[in-house]
């Protein structure tokens, strides 16, 4: 994919936005953190929110146009389903997953749930999640640690075990470990191209591919490909 770093600013690398220190700083976090408790995309709209009353500019958030548009959707979708079939027969039987994901057991065959996990999927993870991981995240830690080579391996990894802690609770340990590794390799891409588009279409395909392959039963099938 071609690179779709963001102009610079003209804002200094670690200098203050406007309203962006002291209590104003903390106080956003919690409240995003909280609406995030609720659901992603309550904190996906939250973190919107503060970028306009901090003055932080969308670009910051990763929210850039991409240089060739039909490239990066074929190229997110593509990706996004090898992935997601790599991890299912390869990486997660390695770790001892098992073959059928038990959270999510009552979509296979259910046109409903299926319908309304693909909503689920679309905004809550494929916009909510990346909002909320990558954009967000990386901007704060950023200003935290700073965006040094060094500072930007510690925030791909405390990104990453935040998200994979995030998907402990309804998928279990499976799930975060699935998690872990999703995290790490979009916290890799989104350190090099800080553009959430690209992401959020990889990550809405890897979670569409999973939601399909559930529907139609064959998660077994995918999961004994190469490993029995």
């Amino acid at each position: 994919m071609e690179s779709t770093v963001p102009e610079p600013s003209g804002e200094p690398p670690h200098g203050p936005r406007p309203r962006d220190s002291g209590v104003f700083a903390w106080v956003p976090v919690l409240v995003i953190l909280a609406g995030t408790v609720l659901s992603t995309i309550v904190g996906a709209l939250l973190v919107l929110g503060w970028a306009k009353l901090s003055g932080t500019p969308w670009r910051a958030l990763g929210f850039v146009r991409p240089r060739r548009w039909p490239l990066t959707v074929l190229a997110g979708v593509a990706l996004g389903v090898a992935f997601k079939l790599a991890m299912k027969s390869v990486v997660m039987p390695l770790l001892g997953a098992p073959a059928v994901n038990p959270a999510y057991a009552y979509v296979a065959g259910n046109r409903d749930a299926f319908h309304a996990l693909v909503v689920a999927i679309v905004f809550g993870a494929g916009f909510g999640e990346e909002v909320l991981f990558r954009g967000y995240l990386f901007d704060r830690l950023g200003r935290l640690l700073g965006r040094g080579p060094a500072a930007t391996v510690a925030t791909v990894l405390l990104t990453t075990v935040l998200f994979a802690a995030a998907h402990l609770s309804n998928q279990g340990i499976p799930g975060a470990e699935q998690a872990l590794v999703i995290g790490l390799v979009f916290g890799t891409l989104y350190a090099r191209s800080r553009a959430l588009l690209f992401l959020m279409i990889l990550h809405a395909a890897f979670d569409l591919t999973a939601a399909w392959l559930i529907y139609h039963g064959l998660e077994r099938t995918v999961a004994h490909w190469f490993l029995r």
